[in-house]
């Protein structure tokens, strides 16, 4: 009788304990999914439109000054979305690099590192170009760069793609989107 007990709690036991690692390691595969879900391509030839000054020079010579101000806060507002979705993916960006940090592979560890550089520089950028951004929604006459922004997100897609195809060649890494 107390040996079936034993065998029963035993069994109960082992059975709490395959469940919670079924459970944790499912866990951890939705997490790593949910990472890469996390990005949000950006369509960079239009972010590029958005900063031209060419392009804002050409609106301020067609338009109305009050009308202008309108387009102009529009476009601000559509850099600032652009700006938030970089430095999101910046921030999904710097725990992918972390986590492949840990590779016994140099290659890998070494692309890690860049990708980690990379991303803190860029959400370093987009938080100062954010500021500028609202700024310029008080002013908007007044003028505004981002191109520091895109160029460092383009040299963020180059060294996540990097690090993608050393982990794993037959999955594309894209951070911008195809027109």
């Amino acid at each position: 009788m107390i040996l079936a007990i034993v065998i029963v709690i035993s069994a109960t036991l082992a059975l709490v304990v395959i469940l919670s690692v079924a459970v944790t390691r499912s866990l951890q595969v939705k997490g790593s999914v949910r990472t890469a879900l996390a990005i949000r391509p950006i369509d960079i030839e239009a972010f590029r439109n958005l900063i031209d000054p060419a392009e804002d020079g050409y609106l301020r010579r067609r338009l109305p000054p009050a009308q202008f101000r309108v387009v102009r806060r529009e476009r601000l507002r559509a850099m600032a979305a652009y700006v938030h979705v970089a430095g999101s993916n910046a921030a999904v960006l710097v725990r992918v690099g972390e986590a492949a940090l840990a590779s016994a592979d140099p290659h890998v560890a070494g692309a890690a590192q860049q990708l980690v550089s990379d991303a803190l520089l860029l959400r370093r950028n987009t938080t100062v170009a954010l500021v500028r951004i609202y700024l310029a929604l008080a002013w908007p006459s007044s003028g505004f760069a981002a191109l520091r922004v895109v160029e460092h997100y383009e040299q963020l897609s180059g060294a996540a793609m990097r690090l993608g195809r050393l982990q794993n060649p037959a999955v594309a890494v894209r951070l911008s989107a195809s027109i």
